[in-house]
């Protein structure tokens, strides 16, 4: 089945963040709707083996904060391709808790806080239903996930629902194979060839500095 027709569907760009015994955890998603308008119910999409999932459903709570085009793109790299489960994504980031979770500084298209319902089981992937306790207005343009593509040239983790496989993923313009092979630390892209000093990774956008020669 040809399921490139998916990639049409509209999505927007959200940090989650929970409490994990005291201390944040997060994770990059793509899917989130308003479910009801009064008294209002959101849903979100999280993949079983994201670590943040599993910490959502023991705490109860979570926070979104919607990304923005104007937010610190960095955001996507550390929430949307480093885990949770063994390190704080948190430390380079200025936060603050409300309602028992944990609130981004910085521009965003706005925060809404919420408390677990009921979390319906769709095979790899968990829809959690929640009620939203509080919102956080901002003035910054929301991210769609096709701006994320084009514009800044992202590709989906793969916990993301809308992971696609990719068999050789290549930066543009790459660089004559000098022989040498470099891995992203950050998702473990392999580049082959030198790495110019403003070479970003092109699946997570990592820096430089974050590659290792193998």
């Amino acid at each position: 089945m040809d399921i490139t027709a998916l990639r049409n569907l509209t999505y927007g760009l959200y940090v989650v963040g929970t409490n994990d015994n005291g201390r944040p955890t997060g994770c990059i998603i793509n899917t989130c709707f308003q479910v009801t308008s009064e008294n209002p119910i959101v849903a979100i999409s999280m993949n079983k083996n994201n670590y943040t999932h599993d910490i959502i459903v023991r705490h109860g709570k979570f926070s979104l904060a919607i990304l923005a085009e104007e937010s610190d793109t960095s955001l996507i790299t550390t929430f949307g391709f480093q885990c949770g489960r063994d390190r704080n994504k948190y430390t380079n980031y200025d936060y603050e808790w409300q309602n028992d979770v944990p609130i981004l500084s910085g521009i965003f298209s706005g925060h809404i806080i919420c408390e677990v319902l009921h979390i319906a089981d769709n095979e790899t992937h968990d829809v959690i239903f929640a009620r939203v306790l509080n919102t956080i207005p901002d003035n910054g343009t929301p991210m769609t996930y096709a701006y994320y593509h084009h514009v800044i040239k992202g590709k989906a983790p793969q916990n993301a629902p809308t992971y696609i496989k990719e068999e050789n993923v290549s930066p543009e313009d790459p660089k004559p194979n000098s022989g040498k092979k470099y891995i992203c630390e950050v998702c473990g892209y392999i580049h082959e060839g030198e790495l110019p000093d403003d070479f970003k990774c092109p699946v997570c956008q990592a820096p430089r500095s974050c590659f290792k020669e193998i």
